[in-house]
C-alpha cells in the first residue's frame, strides 16, 4: 500500500470506538413487533453503536463510563450524581448507524459499522457485563426493528466514547 493509503486506513482506525448516544430520561421502553422487550423508569436510555475495530476493552471502558458518568443532579441541581447513586435504569439499544460517517454527501456511509456478528458479540458482552455490574438493565434485540420511547429527562443527551 501507499504510504498515503496506509496513514489514511490509520487516520480511519485511530478515530474509531464503540459509541452511547445517551439521554437521561423519566421512562423509556422498546418494543419489538408490538410486544415490550424492555423498560426502565428513571435512569439513561443508551443507543449504543459498535464499530469495526471495537474489542472487549471498548466494552468495559464504556460500560464505566454508562455506571459512572455524571449527569444527574444532585441537592444543589448540579449535575453530580452517576447512575449508580441515583439508583437508575440502564436500557441499552443497539444502533448501527451511529456508526455513520456523515461529513460528505446527503448519504450517511455505515462502512465503519462493526460487521453484524462482532457487533452483535460485542452488544451482547456490554449487556451481560452491565447485567453483572448493576441489577437494573434493560436491552433491546440486536438487529430488530424496534420503536423506542422515552420521556428524555431535561432534555440531557451526551455522546460518550470508549
Amino acid at each position: 500500500a501507499s504510504p498515503r493509503a496506509t496513514l489514511r486506513a490509520f487516520e480511519i482506525v485511530g478515530r474509531l470506538r464503540m459509541k452511547a448516544l445517551i439521554q437521561r430520561v423519566t421512562r423509556a421502553s422498546v418494543e419489538v413487533e408490538g410486544r415490550t422487550v424492555g423498560a426502565i423508569d428513571h435512569g439513561l436510555l443508551a443507543l449504543v453503536g459498535v464499530e469495526k475495530g471495537d474489542d472487549e476493552a471498548a466494552v468495559e471502558r464504556l460500560l464505566h463510563k454508562l455506571l459512572h458518568y455524571r449527569v444527574f443532579s444532585d441537592a444543589d441541581g448540579k449535575m453530580n450524581l452517576n447512575l449508580q447513586q441515583v439508583d437508575g435504569g440502564l436500557l441499552l439499544v443497539s444502533q448501527f448507524t451511529l456508526a455513520a460517517d456523515t461529513r460528505k454527501g446527503r448519504r450517511p456511509s455505515v462502512s465503519s459499522a462493526a460487521p453484524p456478528a462482532e457487533g452483535d458479540r460485542l452488544f451482547h458482552l456490554l449487556r451481560a457485563r452491565a447485567e453483572a455490574a448493576w441489577p437494573k438493565v434493560a436491552s433491546g434485540e440486536f438487529a430488530a426493528d424496534m420503536q423506542v420511547t422515552l420521556v428524555n429527562d431535561g432534555p440531557v443527551t451526551f455522546l460518550l466514547e470508549s
